[in-house]
């Protein structure tokens, strides 16, 4: 999905589109079955011991759905709002289930980025994405980032290429 053209400026065009790292729904995912799996488990063997059983398995369906809502659901969605545009003239980062966050930083303003990758992200192809800027909130921190490397890559030819157009 793409950024909404609304949000972009005239002559404005996006770069990359992404989200963070398919890695971060690992834990969620691979919780899934194991919690349905438990749950199904502990339902089946309350009911077999008839009725002080019945209100037991109410309580595991309760313990298992707030497990799956807090451990899987919540993770997945905040995957799902959440995006980070690179354009010809800003950084753009969106997050958000209910209520909405944004920041955009102008390439024109950007001083330096940098990035870290771990053992793990340098097996799954991830990173940290560190872009300083001149302004009063300095830096920002963008964990998770797909192809670390080449974005930063793409921010420094941008950078350079909005400095040439506007002198």
């Amino acid at each position: 999905m793409a950024f909404p053209q609304s949000i972009l400026d005239a002559g404005e065009v996006v770069v990359r589109s992404m989200r963070p790292h398919w890695r971060r729904l690992v834990f969620p995912v691979l919780l899934l079955p194991v919690v349905v799996g438990f749950g199904t488990y502990g339902i089946l063997t309350l009911r077999r011991h008839g009725a002080a059983g019945r209100d037991g398995g109410w309580v595991a369906l309760a313990i298992g759905l707030l497990i799956l809502a807090r451990w899987t659901l919540r993770p997945f969605l905040f995957w799902l709002s959440t995006r980070y545009c690179l354009t010809n003239r800003r950084v753009l980062m969106r997050s958000g289930v209910l209520s909405r966050s944004g920041r955009d930083i102008p390439l024109t303003r950007i001083n330096d980025v940098s990035f870290q990758r771990t053992l793990v992200e340098r097996f799954f192809g991830s990173g940290t994405l560190t872009i300083e800027s001149a302004g009063e909130r300095g830096q920002v921190a963008i964990k998770d980032v797909p192809q670390v490397e080449a974005v930063q890559r793409d921010i420094y030819r941008l950078v350079e290429a909005e400095t040439q157009r506007l002198r």
